[in-house]
């Protein structure tokens, strides 16, 4: 990635986008929301904007979701 194309990535952030350390401290609370069928980014927008715009965040929430959806499944 080039300069022009960092700046351009950081010029359409979402500006609700709370990063990545804010994201992280309350994925597991997002995570049971949206386990329990309830609205997640209506509660938590600036983490669903943050999941949306940044892969390795994103990647984190699939796999604690398929986690906890597994975990119910089984029970």
């Amino acid at each position: 990635m080039n300069e022009r194309e960092m700046l351009d990535r950081f010029l359409r952030t979402d500006p609700r986008d709370v990063g990545c350390t804010e994201a992280i401290s309350v994925l597991h609370v997002y995570v049971d929301l949206i386990a329990a069928g309830r609205d997640a980014a209506g509660r938590y927008p600036g983490v669903a904007a943050h999941l949306a715009a940044c892969g390795p965040c994103g990647d984190d929430f699939a796999g604690l979701l398929a986690a906890v959806t597994s975990e119910q499944a089984e029970t």
